[in-house]
Parts: C-alpha cells; structure tokens; sequence
C-alpha cells in the first residue's frame, strides 16, 4: 500500500502537471482544459505509482497499458510521458500543431500512445481486446482505461461493459473520470446516468469509488483492483471539471475553449501558487 511520503511526492507531480498543461495550450487557442485538468491525479497515480513501465522502452511486451478512451483530453497524458521522459518536454510545446508529434486527440505514432481515440465509446472496447490478448498469449500485464463520464451515453460502452464481465477480465480496471459535465452542459441533464455504481454492478463489474483529487484514496483503489479476481473493475472517481483554476472549475464552457491572455496569466498565478504553497 502507498506510503505518505510517496503520497506527498505525488501530489507534487500532480500540481507540476496541471501547470504544465495549461502552459503547453497557452492563450488565444481552442483546448480541452476541463477534462484535461479534472484528471490530473488519476494520470498521476497510473504513471508514477501503479503502472509497470520502462520509459526508455514504451514498447516493452510485458508493460501495463494504459488507454486515454475519452481522447480529447489527451494532454494530461502527454505531459506525464513527458514527465517520465518517453519522449522530449520540448515537444509539448508544439501541442495541435501541424505535422507534430502531439495532436489533439491520441495517435499511435506519438510515442507511449496504445490506441488512437477521440471518437468516444470506443475505448473500452480496445481495451478489452488488450486484456483478451494477454491471456492469449500468457502475459501478465495489466490494462487500464480512462472514460469520461459523458462518454457512458455510448451504447457501445455498455455493449463492452457487457463483454469484459462475459469474459472476466480480471487484468482489465476502467476508470471514470466522474466530473458530471459534459460539453453542452450537466451529464444529468443530457442523458441520466445516476445511479452509476448499481449500474455496473449489475453489468458484473467490481465498483470501487474514489474522490478523484484524493491521490490515497486512487492508488488504495488501483491496489485493491489488483486482488480482485474473475471480474473487472471499475473506479468511479468523482471530480471536479478544469480542477485547480478557479474560473474554470465546475464551468462547461471550458470544455473545449480558448483562454484570452488576461485568463491565461490569470490561470498560470494560480497553479504557480499552488506549487510555491508546497514549500
């Protein structure tokens, strides 16, 4: 089980990222901010604490995968790659740039990237072909997908959830990242998805759920996925939207928007705050 020491160091990671995130999109240019930032601390907790992974090889066979199903918000990802150096921190900023490496959805040219996604629903359905391949072929490692929570208006979301409890992908966790809005407005408000936990109960899932800030609480559930046997699990981890910058917390509108200048330097004061509060 995770220690506080290594709590402490992730939570530095995590304030790091966010900050990073929003430098790399910058002002005057249409980004997914809301997403990208709500789910800061499970990317964290995958890449620095639970996930087996050798940088200097992001092709090593016996590595746990990791699928960015709601691929919008792709650059909390890339920062952490950068973060563990599978590719060069200069490449974050030519994010959404023609002909470079970090598009603004996944692209399996882009090192440490396993699925191209952006078309939503279609993640977990990857995924589960991932785990069905390692039992396949022997393999021990471990797959974890990251959904959005407006992205469970899928019917193929369902139709997966269906299959990984079918064949009882116990290496497979699905995390959703629970930040009740989507891009017009509440998920609630668009298509129900309460109660949640019941529901994929039902759909032969084993539920953990988290507040999805709490950088304990998602690596003790990360760790308690790992014992559980004959079924997959899911973690539902409840957060906030734009996490981390005040104006954007909790506010569709930033789903995918631009910054102007003035709400950029605005949002950089912030997040260098945060991390200056550390010391």
């Amino acid at each position: 089980m995770i220690d506080n020491a290594q709590v402490q160091e992730l939570k530095s990671i995590a304030r790091k990222m966010r900050l990073e995130i929003v430098k790399m999109m910058g002002p005057n240019k249409p980004h997914h901010f809301g997403g990208s930032l709500s789910e800061v601390e499970i990317v964290t907790s995958l890449y620095f604490y639970k996930m087996r992974y050798h940088p200097s090889d992001p092709q090593w066979p016996d590595r746990d995968r990791f699928v960015m199903s709601k691929g919008h918000s792709v650059p909390a990802q890339y920062v952490a790659l950068a973060f563990k150096g599978v590719f060069p921190y200069e490449y974050l900023g030519q994010l959404k740039t023609l002909g470079a490496c970090l598009q603004g959805h996944p692209c399996m040219k882009t090192p440490g990237i396993e699925a191209c996604t952006g078309s939503l629903g279609q993640g977990l359905s990857f995924a589960n072909g991932i785990a069905l391949a390692a039992r396949l072929l022997r393999k021990n490692f471990r797959v974890y997908v990251l959904l959005g929570d407006g992205e469970l208006q899928e019917g193929q979301v369902w139709e997966a959830m269906m299959n990984s409890s079918a064949r009882k992908l116990d290496n497979l966790v699905a995390i959703v990242d629970r930040n009740h809005l989507e891009s017009q407005g509440s998920t609630e408000d668009s298509k129900p998805l309460e109660p949640l936990r019941l529901k994929w109960e039902a759909f032969g899932w084993h539920v953990l759920e988290v507040n999805g800030h709490d950088i304990k609480q998602i690596c003790d559930a990360l760790d308690t996925a790992e014992t559980i046997k004959g079924k997959p699990s899911v973690i539902l981890a409840d957060t906030v939207k734009g996490k981390g910058v005040s104006f954007i917390e909790g506010d569709y509108r930033f789903h995918n928007a631009p910054l102007t200048p003035q709400q950029y330097e605005q949002a950089i004061k912030e997040l260098e705050a945060a991390l200056e509060g550390e010391n």
